[in-house]
């Protein structure tokens, strides 16, 4: 208890109410559901094979299945409808590189943001006194933005291609007693997709969570500072310009006269009021 208070002490929970450290924790939430709800999953289907005789006929035949989806692996028996025989009948179709892909990001990002939301609390002053630290963590943030559209997007498409391989219509097509029309063959039980349904959208969810999260990673780095300085110059340049007096020889006195610095030995024909002046020569 007493290594939990000091724990508490030292760390900046603080930021934890801020959207850098508040995404981080809502990446590490939805990475663990994302990667157990596809990960974690098994279905089955059944199927019935109704010979012409009776005996050889088998009215419950299930089938599992589950990730990582290397369906051209699983197997069943299916009666031959001759001679109380069975033969072994393959399922079509291997969707493991796209599962495995969407499960190893999902791992990765979780554990990355379980890293990023320990220094976020415990080492938040050192993160950001080194310019090199939130700018990696700018381009990790922007690398698994892009990894979870792909994977996710990618998932999706052999979410789709599962369902088709694993309907029972289409199984049954497989079975070459099926083929006979003197033979009856009907589904029984369909696989349950909620689970996996839930993983797809999980996975676009960590995807809008971690391209969201950019611009907030982005404040913290030494381009985003740097431009914000700049930006705070510019207005006093600006303001500075101004204070100069465009011209440097003459001004207006207060009379309203215009005097210059260099002036003529000859006298002028108008006084300073502004009269005239008397000819020096008369006739």
């Amino acid at each position: 208890m007493d290594t939990a208070n000091q724990l508490a002490s030292v760390g900046t929970f603080q930021v934890l109410k801020l959207p850098l450290g508040f995404i981080r924790v809502l990446e590490w939430l939805f990475a663990i559901f994302a990667f157990a709800t596809c990960g974690g999953y098994s279905g089955q289907l059944r199927v019935s094979v109704d010979c012409m005789e009776k005996a050889s006929s088998d009215l419950n035949i299930g089938i599992d299945f589950g990730y990582p989806f290397r369906l051209h692996q699983v197997s069943f028996e299916a009666p031959m409808c001759e001679a109380m025989r069975t033969e072994r009948v393959f399922l079509t179709g291997d969707y493991s590189s796209s599962a495995e892909f969407f499960v190893t990001i999902a791992v990765f990002s979780f554990l990355y943001s379980l890293v990023a939301t320990v220094v976020y609390i415990f080492f938040l002053n050192k993160y950001r006194e080194n310019s090199q630290r939130p700018l990696i963590d700018f381009v990790v943030t922007v690398v698994f933005s892009f990894m979870w559209l792909v994977s996710s997007s990618a998932w999706a498409k052999a979410l789709a291609d599962v369902k088709v391989a694993t309907d029972p219509d289409e199984v049954q097509l497989l079975i070459p007693a099926c083929k006979d029309p003197t033979n009856k063959c009907g589904s029984l039980h369909e696989p349950r997709w909620s689970g996996l349904n839930t993983s797809v959208v999980f996975g676009f969810l960590n995807f809008v969570l971690w391209a969201g999260n950019i611009w907030f990673v982005f404040k913290e780095t030494s381009w985003h500072k740097g431009g914000s300085r700049l930006a705070g110059s510019a207005p006093n340049k600006q303001a500075g310009t101004f204070d100069q007096q465009p011209y440097g020889q003459g001004d207006f006195d207060q009379s309203g006269s215009y005097n210059t610095q260099g002036s003529f030995d000859q006298p002028s024909e108008y006084s300073q009021v502004g009269g005239p002046t008397s000819y020096s020569n008369q006739m």
